[in-house]
């Protein structure tokens, strides 16, 4: 378990590509590997795993998780308000024109699919979606983008791109025609290169506001923006 930062109350770990967050009994997830690495370092038979939110499986990065009942509460109330904030990192195919920006649209989640998509502000399922970008870096024919989230829509950031012609590396569903990391015979367990680098919240005991920084997977390298995301350099 990567766990990056930690205390009585919570903890953050990093979470790999292509692992669940959270998944039905006997579903290999995040949530069953953290009640077994709690169980074996306390000895608890029925250890407390809070799940206050969850990132994409193709997705690496901060994972916030609850270690007490009333803590887990508290996050989940302050992510309702929007006062938790999280920072992505991304490679896409193509540049933005713009070195900052503001992208804001109008999605729906697909029924029975794990998949989303643009609608116009007036269909009845239509929600929201508003996102920030910077520009970090090219190399060749990619970019890597901050992205900052003022809403948390399913594939939120993923469409988005996708939809301007940008798709995420790796992200097949969207668009990408090149791999990211390690592959699979199934699609949905394949990495993309999209993380959560960054997750600032106020902590459950003091109200404080705690900053956790998660450095990106080494697979990052082959792309080339791995030194542009060295740990403390350019985090927002």
């Amino acid at each position: 378990m990567d766990v990056i930062w930690e205390d009585n109350y919570a903890l953050v770990v990093n979470k790999p590509n292509g692992l669940l967050t959270t998944a039905a009994r006997g579903v290999e997830s995040l949530e069953i590997q953290l009640l077994e690495f709690f169980k074996q370092r306390s000895g608890e038979e029925s250890p407390y795993v809070g799940m206050p939110h969850r990132i994409d499986r193709p997705v690496s990065g901060a994972v916030l998780i609850g270690k007490t009942r009333s803590a887990t509460k508290q996050f989940c109330a302050q992510f309702q308000s929007r006062k938790i904030e999280k920072t992505y990192v991304a490679i896409v195919s193509g540049t933005p024109t713009e070195p900052t920006g503001t992208w804001r649209d109008w999605m729906r989640k697909i029924s029975d699919r794990a998949e989303a998509e643009i609608v116009d502000a007036e269909h009845p399922e239509a929600k929201q979606a508003i996102l920030n970008y910077e520009l970090l870096a090219s190399v060749g024919e990619l970019s890597c983008l901050r992205i900052g989230l003022e809403t948390g829509r399913t594939h939120q950031i993923r469409l988005q791109a996708a939809h301007r012609g940008f798709p995420i590396v790796g992200d097949s569903l969207y668009g990408s025609q090149i791999d990211f990391g390690p592959q699979s015979t199934e699609p949905r367990k394949r990495p993309i290169a999209l993380h959560a680098r960054r997750i600032v919240f106020r902590h459950p005991k003091n109200g404080k506001a705690t900053s956790v920084l998660v450095d990106v997977p080494e697979v990052w390298r082959t792309l080339g923006f791995h030194e542009v995301l060295k740990e403390g350099e350019l985090c927002g």
